[in-house]
């Protein structure tokens, strides 16, 4: 008899519930079943290998909370599946009928989804390899410098506005072999400039305090650290199974980073796609038309997958679309793509691609609509462009 493991992850323990079977009656279950509390420490992980699970599943909290409890099942030999926040909040309240959310009603709600859903795989969240669980961690990493970068720079900058206004608006960057910028480099005094040495000893500026100079040194750190990520980042890029994705990506001018934030989230590709390796369309009745309409679902779920699939919300005369579920950063970095490679016409793509787009853009911007909005619209055919480009190379 196989025996399924929910596991509520919270921030130093798990609520475990073990069953064997689904319980008829799940709600009353709920007041009965023996639920396990383990910490995060040796005690803890002893005792949960010891419930000897065969499948265990858990939310995907993020690499902090759940990957210590994940690792840890799949070392021991459990498969491990991952269950989306969305759908497990609307199958405890809607289909369990649970009490009101807490840790104990969450692992019986994981446990009881095994029962129900078990021969449908996309209940269930992608589980990725190694290489890309990997180059996921990366490139959250690199966003999370990005977001501990920006303050400090702009406090040192307001500083030597009045210390070293001459310099408070250059823009240094890092160099190729990955030296730190120039700039932050002198301020913190580990590299040397005479350039700077001279500028600063003309300065109308009243002096630069240690305060700037610590916050100098603090950006030369995150820089390397950068440097560093993104070096791994290239060598997990090489894989030669990604070869078809860099072929692809490169048509749209898509950088390491860029690359490296896409493939994290729908490699492989063929996951959207149906049983014998096609595009999944059917056709159903258009709910306002109601003629036969094509349904192109591999397609929305590979633009859902990268944030860019808009959803469609009505109630009484109001009717209005929006962007909801997927990859937030994703959806940040295809709107950063749209803002530096499509619509600059000097660095526009010099492809089919970027004159398909760039017409597109200049078009609804001449005709006087939201840029915002304008940019969201090139940002998901963007999406759906990149999903035709990967599927025609498929071998």
């Amino acid at each position: 008899m196989i025996r399924i493991l929910g596991l509520d992850v919270s921030k130093s323990s798990v609520s475990a519930c073990l069953l064997l079977e689904k319980p008829e009656d799940p709600r009353q279950f709920y007041y009965e079943c023996p639920f396990f509390k383990l910490n995060a420490d040796a005690k803890g992980i002893q005792d949960l290998l010891a419930l000897n699970a065969d499948i265990a599943l858990l939310e995907p909290t993020g690499n902090n909370y759940s990957k210590l409890w994940g690792t840890h099942l799949a070392r021991a030999g459990v498969e491990v599946r991952l269950v989306g926040h969305k759908e497990l909040r609307n199958y405890r309240a809607n289909h369990l009928v649970l009490p009101d959310k807490d840790d104990d009603a969450d692992a019986l709600a994981l446990a009881c989804y095994y029962f129900d859903y078990q021969k449908d795989p996309r209940r269930f969240v992608q589980i990725r390899d190694r290489t890309i669980v990997r180059i996921r961690e990366l490139v959250l990493r690199l966003a999370h410098l990005n977001r501990v970068q920006s303050p400090i720079m702009n406090r040192a900058r307001q500083d030597l506005a009045w210390q070293f206004p001459e310099v408070a608006l250059v823009k240094s960057k890092r160099g190729e072999s990955g030296e730190v910028p120039l700039l932050w480099g002198w301020l913190a005094g580990v590299r040397k400039s005479k350039r700077y040495d001279c500028l600063y000893s003309q300065t109308v500026g009243l002096g630069i305090t240690d305060t700037v100079r610590q916050h100098a040194l603090r950006i030369c750190n995150l820089q390397s650290e950068e440097h560093a990520i993104e070096g791994e980042l290239r060598e997990l890029l090489g894989d030669p199974r990604f070869e078809h994705y860099r072929t692809v990506f490169k048509k749209f001018g898509f950088g390491d980073r860029l690359s490296s934030v896409i493939i994290s989230q729908i490699y492989p590709i063929e996951g959207f796609l149906d049983a014998d390796g096609k595009p999944e369309v059917r056709i159903r009745q258009g709910r306002n038309s109601k003629k036969p309409t094509k349904r192109h679902l591999s397609l929305r779920r590979f633009q859902k997958a990268l944030g860019a699939a808009p959803s469609m919300e009505a109630s009484g005369d109001s009717r209005k679309s929006k962007v909801v579920g997927g990859s937030d950063l994703c959806r940040k970095s295809l709107w950063q793509w749209v803002f530096t490679r499509i619509e600059p016409k000097r660095s526009r793509l010099k492809n089919e691609i970027g004159k398909i787009l760039g017409e597109q853009l200049d078009t609804e911007k001449s005709a006087g609509r939201p840029v915002k909005l304008v940019r969201n619209r090139i940002a998901a055919k963007g999406a759906r462009l990149l999903f035709r480009e990967l599927v025609k190379g498929l071998k």
